[in-house]
């Protein structure tokens, strides 16, 4: 079972991680979606349920829900923009679109926060 609180927890502090991280771009986002899977893995995983695989689950979901919050953000860009350049079906097309390619992308980044997840359940 999910451990919502573990998850909004990695995703707060992966947020504050990934804004420090513009100060060194490349290797402070992937050490911000480590730092946000380490601390889901670790609250999911401290209450005495241990298992890589769950911390790993905790963290995935994570990471992944910040990239679907962006993802619906841009589709919503990519409505009202597509909408305006090329009338109704362009901007649903075009919202859809950046939405679908939005969430693959982010269920792909957030494996740096599985990771970090299952590293936090070894630590609880």
């Amino acid at each position: 079972m999910t451990h919502w609180r573990a998850v909004g927890i990695g995703f707060l502090v992966g947020v504050v991680a990934g804004i420090l991280a513009f100060a060194l771009p490349v290797i402070g986002h992937v050490g911000a979606g480590l730092i946000g899977g380490v601390a889901a893995g670790y609250v999911a995983c401290s209450d005495g349920r241990d298992g890589l695989l769950r911390g790993a689950w905790h963290g995935l979901l994570a990471g992944a829900l910040g990239g679907v919050l962006l993802a619906v953000l841009f589709a919503v860009l990519g409505l009202l923009v597509g909408g305006l350049a090329g009338g109704p079906v362009g901007g649903l097309l075009g919202g859809a679109g950046v939405f679908v390619v939005g969430v693959l992308i982010a269920f792909v980044l957030a494996l740096d926060s599985a990771i970090g997840g299952a590293l936090g359940a070894l630590v609880a």
